[in-house]
């Protein structure tokens, strides 16, 4: 069996409210991530979603128990260790997080500028390879500004990808975008994952409709975390909160619908 991309093994993390009350966010959870595969993280509003995205990339430490990133335990390590650990990770942000200022060019180009010596031909060559792939040939002079909500998602992913991540975290990448739009865009992610083959992990709250692209489901609630190994076993699950999360949020009938 493949070391799993990611695993939390007894994790805490609470915050201090304003009142002086103690939130607990994850209590002692534990859970994988296999790698070259699709995770999609989902809860309530307040359970902790991003939270756990923050964690894995440690912009948060935990109170408690291991964080793994490829078998590394990320908990304990600083400075240039952890920055080489992060190098692994893509992350696409809520809002594409694109530089108004700078062309469609300019945005995907800034990690190869920033993080290597590539020349500018070689730059120019990845770049202009990685838009033809995410459907943007054509739109490398425009700003952020001309394009579609949907559209400056690709920008972003495409920036993402520039340094060829063994890891993808997703932050609510579809907040913002009209249904139809939502769908070219999980359809956009199920290929480039299936093509590049990284571990991809997506913090959504768009139940049902991210389930189309998920190996497995991770599902948290009052800071305990439930893992299924596909969308449809949800729906079997004896578990109250799970049960409610089913009704509410997929209906008594759910059935799962691949992406083609």
């Amino acid at each position: 069996m493949s070391e799993p991309a990611v695993e939390f093994i007894g994790v805490s993390k609470s915050f201090v409210g304003r009142d002086g009350r103690r939130q607990v966010i994850l209590d002692r959870v534990d859970f994988s991530i296999p790698p070259g595969q699709t995770t999609v993280i989902a809860g309530g509003s307040g359970q902790g979603k991003s939270v756990t995205l923050k964690l894995i990339l440690r912009l948060l430490d935990a109170d408690a128990g291991q964080i793994l990133v490829g078998g590394v335990d990320i908990t304990g390590i600083r400075g240039g260790r952890l920055e080489e650990v992060r190098t692994k990770f893509g992350v696409l942000f809520q809002g594409a997080a694109l530089f108004d200022s700078m062309t469609v060019f300019d945005n995907v180009a800034l990690p190869l500028r920033e993080r290597t010596d590539k020349t500018e031909e070689q730059i120019r060559q990845q770049v202009l390879a990685t838009l033809q792939t995410l459907d943007l040939s054509g739109h490398e002079e425009k700003f952020p500004a001309q394009l579609s909500g949907g559209m400056q998602k690709r920008v972003g992913l495409a920036r993402a990808l520039q340094l060829d991540p063994e890891i993808m975290l997703f932050d609510e990448p579809t907040t913002g975008l009209d249904p139809v739009m939502t769908r070219e865009i999980y359809e956009l992610f199920a290929r480039t994952q299936r093509k590049l083959g990284y571990t991809a992990i997506i913090v959504s709250h768009d139940i049902p409709a991210v389930f189309s692209l998920a190996d497995q489901v991770i599902i948290l609630h009052d800071g305990k975390m439930d893992a299924f190994a596909s969308p449809d076993e949800l729906q079997w699950s004896t578990k109250p909160h799970i049960k409610d999360f089913v009704r509410t949020t997929m209906g008594e009938l759910y059935q799962s619908q691949l992406v083609e």
